[in-house]
């Protein structure tokens, strides 16, 4: 069991959580940090200057950060083992599957052929492995995981492009070879020697080291042109859109999650859920800006979707990050603000109004029933806890995020 808890313990640290002051916030800046310094010093190792003069600390930095990494991926490896979702496999079968994932093998890849370089010492090969590195920062960019989300979920399509791409590609070559290859036989002597301005063409780059002379090769140049252009907007709108809905999910599932935390919500159906997101309105406060006063009248409840704030109540002050919520009382009946909320940094919320939740119940009966069901357990839960608009569990849920030195409340 002590040895369960361990690889539990080691496994946390290791997955960041994207709640700031954690210590595994902390130690993924660490990471990010060795990723920067490594990839920076493999960079000026191409210099042959710099490499000449500072050659032995740049081998240094290169060796530091991979036995670093080394490390890390090794601890991954062991802690992987026995935690969800990988609770039904054997510890090998957990390990080899992790080994064999995308980050597995970028973690794998930070390391194995760096390692292999510097061993032999061929500079070249050290200096273009040490940039592999860089792909670990997939791991803690939501946007790069996104993007990578969004390429693979329009694969097929893109394939298809690639497809399209391929045969444009060897019908404009046919072309022209047919049209040049007497002209310009040195140029457009064979297919293979036409596809190479018919990929300079569509791709729009246009070197003009091959061009067509004779007037029907430039007219269906000009074609080739036009084409170019299809070829790169095509792949490209379909990224984007499809990165576009990635991060609109993701928005979603994290908003989702929000609401479903909060114990008024917890018990609804999916539907009802979709409804309160509705009513949601975007708020953002600056760093030490003052967002309720203690003694206002509260008729709102507010998420934190990113940011971090601090609520002073008479007795104590409390902080909560992304993913937190406070003044869930104010929804249920009119109150008095119970703290003081300042924004200790740059913070985006959701806020949910009173006046609109209560034209929703209104409208729909059996949300109406639930609601009314859960104020009377609420209102009595709070008037012992706290009076005012922050409930028990806001206070709870601070109190055990301040013992884990976690900073705010985790989703």
């Amino acid at each position: 069991m002590q040895g369960y808890d361990l690889r539990r313990r080691v496994y946390d640290l290791l997955e960041h959580d994207n709640i700031p002051y954690t210590p595994s916030a902390r130690l993924a800046h660490v990471i990010i940090g060795i990723v920067v310094v490594n990839v920076s010093a493999m960079v000026l190792a191409s210099v042959p200057e710099i490499d000449a003069q500072f050659g032995w600390l740049l081998s240094a930095i290169e060796a530091g950060s991979l036995a670093i990494f080394a490390l890390e991926y090794a601890a991954r490896l062991w802690s992987v083992a026995g935690h969800a979702p990988y609770r039904e496999m054997s510890p090998w079968q957990a390990r080899f599957h992790y080994a064999t994932s995308s980050l597995g093998i970028i973690d794998l890849l930070s390391v194995l052929p760096s390692g292999m370089a510097l061993f032999s010492g061929e500079r070249p090969m050290l200096v273009l492995f040490g940039m592999l590195p860089f792909f670990k920062l997939v791991r803690y960019s939501t946007a790069m995981r996104s993007l990578l989300a969004a390429v693979h979920a329009e694969r097929r399509t893109l394939f298809g492009c690639l497809v399209i791409l391929v045969g444009a590609v060897l019908t404009f070559a046919t072309l022209l070879y047919a049209i040049e290859h007497e002209v310009q036989p040195d140029k457009f002597g064979t297919i293979p020697q036409a596809m190479w301005w018919a990929i300079v063409t569509l791709g729009t780059v246009g070197y003009g080291d091959v061009i067509p002379v004779t007037p029907m090769g430039k007219a269906v140049a000009s074609f080739a042109i036009v084409g170019g252009f299809v070829m790169i907007a095509l792949p490209v709108a379909i990224i984007s859109g499809a990165f576009a809905n990635e991060v609109r999910r993701h928005d979603f599932i994290v908003t989702w999650g929000m609401l479903a935390r909060v114990p008024l919500f917890a018990h609804l159906r999916a539907v009802e859920i979709a409804d309160i997101m509705r009513l949601l309105r975007t708020q953002t406060i600056e760093t030490g800006e003052i967002l309720v006063r203690r003694g206002e009248p509260a008729s709102s409840m507010y998420f934190i979707a990113a940011g971090e704030v601090e609520i002073e109540l008479p007795a104590q002050k409390i902080r909560l990050a992304d993913g937190s919520f406070f003044g869930e009382i104010a929804l249920l009946q009119r109150t008095q603000r119970s703290g003081t909320v300042t924004a200790l940094r740059k913070s985006n919320l959701l806020a949910l109004d009173a006046q609109d939740f209560h034209a929703l119940i209104a409208r729909a009966p059996k949300l109406a029933a639930h609601v009314q069901e859960v104020v009377k357990a609420r209102l009595a839960e709070t008037a012992v806890a706290q009076k005012g608009d922050i409930a028990a569990d806001e206070l709870t849920q601070a109190a055990q995020t301040d013992d884990d030195d976690e900073g705010g409340v985790v989703v």
